[in-house]
């Protein structure tokens, strides 16, 4: 494994519809190539995406020992899938680590989607330098989150699926299906009423967990002055900034992360 100081890895995207993927600049969080999409086979099986994902790969001109940043629709623990979202159940127990490294030749690290869209957010965008508890969450068809706490990734949480308690809210079967950002769609809410909503999840999240920053990303993070001026929190709440590019880009930092990780681990072991 390389220990030279690198400045550039490699992202890929996978969801339910298209696999996309970039290299990137780790020093300014910005992809240094036009990405790449290729739709996401359908059947989604390991197999049939593992393929996909080489072909992607194969398309750039990637340096042997470029390290690789995978996301993926499900809980990721230990680089082994024990969700799927959006893809083949057959997903669901694979060490995608291990089938994406052995199908490519590179160094893979797959992380859960919204933590690599929080990764990015906290290594080059809205909570950059930013220590405590900072919550990152992507409002869109579901609402995913990703917990930092001075920086380091708490993995894999859920927060979309808590409950809520206002008899209203209760009508549903969790949080997102009260809130996301496909529900305001669903039911043609106009942004007051979808804005109390969000306040209602949102200070239940606060009372948990007292976060030092909110960070709100997804497709609707675009027009975050239509709701989030409507917020009233003890919690800063902003936009997030990398938007579409923050999954190839959170993928490609924990790529680094993993190799910086793994070879200090290797030296420990030698010395």
């Amino acid at each position: 494994m390389s220990t030279k100081k690198r400045t550039t890895a490699f992202g890929i995207d996978i969801g339910g519809s298209g696999i996309k993927g970039a290299p990137v600049d780790l020093k300014k969080g910005e992809l240094v190539a036009d990405r790449l999409r290729i739709p996401t086979p359908q059947p989604s099986t390991p197999d049939a995406v593992a393929d996909t994902v080489a072909e992607l790969i194969a398309s750039f001109d990637l340096e042997a020992d470029m390290p690789i940043g995978v996301t993926f629709p499900a809980v990721i623990q230990h680089g082994v899938a024990k969700t799927a979202a959006n893809v083949d159940d057959a997903w669901i127990g694979t060490d995608a680590d291990s089938l994406f490294t052995k199908r490519t030749g590179h160094d893979v690290f797959v992380v859960n989607d919204a933590d690599a869209a929080g990764i990015a957010e906290v290594d080059f965008g809205a909570g950059k330098k930013r220590d405590g508890v900072v919550l990152v969450t992507t409002l869109g068809t579901g609402v995913g989150s990703a917990l930092f706490v001075d920086g380091r990734l708490v993995p894999n949480t859920e927060l979309g699926h808590v409950f809520l308690d206002s008899a209203e809210a209760r009508e549903y079967a969790d949080a997102e299906k009260y809130m996301a950002e496909s529900a305001r769609e669903r039911e043609d809410l106009d942004w007051e009423t979808w804005a109390a909503r969000l306040q209602e999840y949102y200070s239940h999240i606060e009372f948990l967990f007292s976060p030092d920053l909110i960070i709100v990303g997804g497709g609707v993070s675009k027009k975050h002055k239509k709701y989030l001026p409507l917020l009233d929190l003890r919690t800063e709440i902003v936009a997030a900034e990398l938007r579409n590019e923050a999954g190839i880009i959170g993928a490609a930092s924990l790529a680094r992360r993993a190799e910086k990780a793994a070879a200090k681990a290797a030296k420990k072991h030698k010395d």
